[in-house]
């Protein structure tokens, strides 16, 4: 039997989804197609792109096989009866085509779950931007494929020159599938699988114990009982202020990002309704902070995600006396997958700073938490978690995922985050799609039940692009936090302006 089962993390991201929380990452990238020589081709010169790339990325040619009863993981196979048209769609924006109107077509697509008799991906060409633009919008559901490998599905498809590319041969076999195995061949095929599960769960075991060895020497891990005692004494939230303004080394406070995040009107159960908005900032800007406070270019980023927050919680009468918390994905390889497409991917709890009026302080005190967190972060292995999740029965595993998605997020009392933060590097020079000039890729977040927003950064040439994705009925205008983030690069640029002139003044009084 020629087929290939998921991992353990991939069928989770089955499992999780429900009614309102979706398993899949999606992609936006806009267009000019007025220097192309038929704008209305568009389409179709993006089909033929595709069908002459397909046979370079495998996912696209492969739907899942379920497991009767739900006895194990699900299967890939190559789809037998793959059908291009169905994947790739076209549609077009009414007059006049605007950002406004490309946000909320994209949250409609967003918000449509995948079809699993199907190859878990969906293409849609959107016609009629202003300005003579068209969008590409890409969703592959994270079981087949994760949010970075989402920017290397697409780039498969982007070239350097409007004429193309001829680094790769155009397959010359015609596509047959596999055959689809029967009932009987899978539960066979579990039941020789369930036999070697306690092997895997001895090697788990040792890499456990090894694991905690490496935790206990963590200067995180020693430090959680000072800084929870600092933080329940008067003034707590002050507390990291006062070290940053004395100057003493905040050496044993890095396990700050790790407390619990305040409840916001945003950490609700979501709907399955979506909004999406879109922007940029300057990257010569963020540079610019960057050089002048000495933090690095992802820290200036999450300082102006940190100062949009702020001033939307403000707004909202609802700032919190404790920062809000961040999830920024780290992807790892093991090194020891067969298929590139399989991965883990491991969440970093990031502090954002939202109590801290001061950009610049805000920027360092994030640098300086992600600077302590390495040790806590190389302790555990990277494929660790994962591996827990390889021997349940995926009919376990799904009730197990409801249960940590509903209590353990929903739950304030626990939920380690607020919202997701994605920071992607994207190309440094202009990119092409089916001969158009891209001026723009955004990947979009998916939600899980109780963030009810998600934040994606991609850098190009001279920008940051924005993407900012939200429950529909939690946070009602993406637009206003994006316009937010613009304003807090602002206010943290010339704050760090200010902050070298009076260093200067300082240093030259001394003198």
């Amino acid at each position: 039997m020629n087929v290939r089962q998921l991992s353990g993390l991939d069928a989770t991201f089955l499992a999780m989804e429900t009614a309102s929380q979706y398993g899949h990452v999606a992609s936006l990238t806009i267009c000019d197609v007025s220097t192309l020589s038929d704008p209305t081709g568009f389409f179709d010169a993006i089909v033929g792109v595709v069908r002459e790339r397909v046979h370079l990325l495998p996912l696209l040619r492969r739907r899942l096989v379920e497991v009767p009863l739900g006895l194990d993981h699900p299967y890939w196979i190559g789809d037998p009866s793959f059908d291009l048209e169905f994947h790739v769609r076209h549609m077009a924006l009414p007059v006049p085509g605007s950002d406004a109107q490309l946000g909320e077509q994209v949250a409609r697509l967003v918000a449509r779950p995948i079809d699993r008799s199907k190859p878990l991906w969906e293409l849609y060409v959107i016609d009629g931007l202003a300005g003579g633009r068209s969008a590409v919008f890409t969703k592959v559901h994270l079981a087949a494929i994760d949010g970075m490998q989402g920017v290397e599905l697409l780039s498969t498809l982007l070239d350097l020159h409007p004429s193309g590319r001829d680094d790769f041969e155009p397959s010359q076999r015609a596509w047959s599938g596999e055959a689809v195995p029967s009932a009987g061949e899978l539960i066979v095929r579990t039941a020789f699988d369930y036999l070697r599960n306690p092997l895997r769960a001895m090697r788990l075991s040792r890499k456990a114990v090894l694991s905690a060895t490496g935790l206990s020497q963590s200067a995180g891990f020693r430090s959680v009982p000072l800084v929870r005692a600092a933080l329940a004494a008067p003034g707590g939230p002050t507390i990291r202020r006062a070290i940053y303004d004395t100057g003493k080394d905040p050496e044993h406070f890095p396990l700050l990002p790790m407390r619990n995040s305040p409840p916001t009107s945003f950490n609700k159960p979501i709907t399955g309704h979506r909004r999406f908005a879109f922007g940029a900032v300057s990257l010569e800007q963020v540079r610019a902070v960057h050089t002048a406070i000495d933090v690095t270019v992802n820290d200036v980023l999450l300082a102006v995600v940190g100062g949009a927050l702020r001033r939307f919680l403000e707004d909202q009468g609802e700032l919190p006396v404790d920062s809000i918390v961040a999830a920024v994905p780290v992807y790892r390889l093991s090194g020891h997958q067969l298929d590139p497409y399989s991965h883990r991917v491991e969440p970093v709890m990031v502090s954002l700073h939202t109590e801290e009026p001061d950009p610049v302080i805000r920027a360092r005190f994030i640098a300086e938490d992600l600077a302590s967190d390495t040790h806590l972060h190389d302790a555990a292995p990277a494929g660790m978690l994962t591996d827990i999740e390889e021997f349940a029965p995926p009919a376990v595993a799904a009730r197990a995922a409801r249960i940590v998605t509903r209590t353990g997020l929903i739950n304030r009392a626990t939920s380690p985050f607020n919202l997701a933060v994605v920071n992607v590097p994207g190309p440094a020079e202009a990119l092409h799609l089916a001969g158009a000039t891209v001026e723009r890729s955004l990947p979009i977040l998916p939600l899980i039940d109780g963030q009810g927003i998600g934040i994606t950064l991609q850098s190009s040439a001279h920008r940051v692009d924005v993407g900012i994705v939200t429950c529909r009925e939690l946070v009602a205008d993406p637009w206003i936090l994006v316009g937010y983030m613009a304003d807090a690069l602002g206010e943290l640029s010339a704050a760090s302006a200010g902050a070298i002139e009076g260093t200067a003044r300082s240093t030259a009084a001394g003198s």
